[in-house]
């Protein structure tokens, strides 16, 4: 894989340095000093938006001219938003969006760069660039707003009525970034959802996948694609059940957890990350977290992991 120059920062800048480089489907990424994570896979920056976040969203699913609500929390580089508007224009549906993010070089950064650019049509292109510049978009009857900052106090911005069809959760990953994967923080996400809603992430983990289900959502399992085949799953689609139909038991790409899912929620590794005051550092959620788990008379993981070694 190809890397690129790094980019210069300032040390007050949240996600510290970022350094860009290419992934093996050609798309560009990040990695922050700060999180110590890369954005995404280094199978492919693209690919895990369209696998992950846009298969799942079930695009047909919404009627043609119908106008729909997203929420795209950690824009980064713009890629499931980007990704999401190509197919949206494709089905002549229209988008009210909004965008949570924390630092607004990521998508300065992707736009500086041709590889980056190549990937989209004229007019997401020119949505991205308005993003950028102005921070939000218009387009005949769609538009967005992006809101930077953390997103536990932006989000509070938003209408706290259920608005959003779909949210797309993708953070960094609940041990480096717990602030975005609180119990608190994840209900306040799921009470913005209307019946039937999705909350779409790559993240498997029995901590938020517990935080899910308390909130009232439906849990599935996104499979892992071809080159993944020993994962047990690539991600989580989270929906609130609709009163008046009865809920959707499979998609194109997920299905309902399986049983070794399911006994994962009853291990401590399923015990959440609290943020009472929605103001604690990462530090001091991880830490409460330890403890919970180290006085839990829940199954230890280990035990888990090992039944199901033995089994797989």
């Amino acid at each position: 894989m190809k890397s690129y120059k790094q980019e210069p920062i300032l040390d007050n800048h949240p996600l510290g340095k970022l350094s860009t480089f290419e992934t093996k489907d050609g798309s560009i990424s990040l990695r922050s000093s700060y999180f110590r994570e890369a954005f995404h896979s280094k199978e492919g920056a693209r690919r895990e938006a369209l696998e992950k976040f846009i298969i799942s969203s079930q695009i047909d699913r919404f009627h043609k001219f119908k106008r729909i609500k997203v929420l795209d929390v950690c824009v980064g580089l713009g890629y499931n938003t980007a990704c999401l508007i190509e197919a949206l224009l494709r089905n002549s549906i229209r988008l009210n969006w909004f965008g949570l993010e924390i630092d607004s070089r990521p998508l300065k950064i992707a736009l500086q760069t041709d590889s980056f650019k190549r990937n989209w049509s004229s007019e997401v292109l020119s949505i991205l660039q308005s993003i950028n510049s102005k921070g939000n978009w218009k387009k005949q009857l769609s538009e967005g707003n992006l809101l930077l900052g953390d997103a536990r106090e932006t989000l509070l911005s938003l209408p706290k009525k259920p608005i959003f069809d779909l949210i797309l959760l993708d953070a960094f990953s609940p041990t480096h970034c717990p602030e975005l994967w609180s119990e608190e923080f994840i209900h306040s996400l799921a009470n913005r959802l209307i019946p039937d809603g999705r909350i779409i992430t790559y993240c498997s983990a029995a901590a938020i996948r517990g935080s899910f289900r308390r909130a009232g959502l439906f849990l599935n399992s996104i499979k892992p694609n071809e080159d993944k085949k020993n994962d047990w799953s690539a991600g989580t689609i989270a929906i609130l059940p609709d009163p008046n139909k009865p809920p959707q038991l499979s998609g194109p790409n997920w299905q309902p957890l399986t049983i070794m899912e399911e006994e994962h929620l009853n291990t401590r590794a399923a015990i959440p990350y609290r943020d009472p005051s929605r103001k604690g550092s990462s530090k001091e959620i991880l830490q409460r977290r330890k403890e919970e788990q180290q006085h839990s008379n829940m199954e230890k993981t280990k035990f888990w992991q090992l039944r199901w070694r033995r089994v797989t």
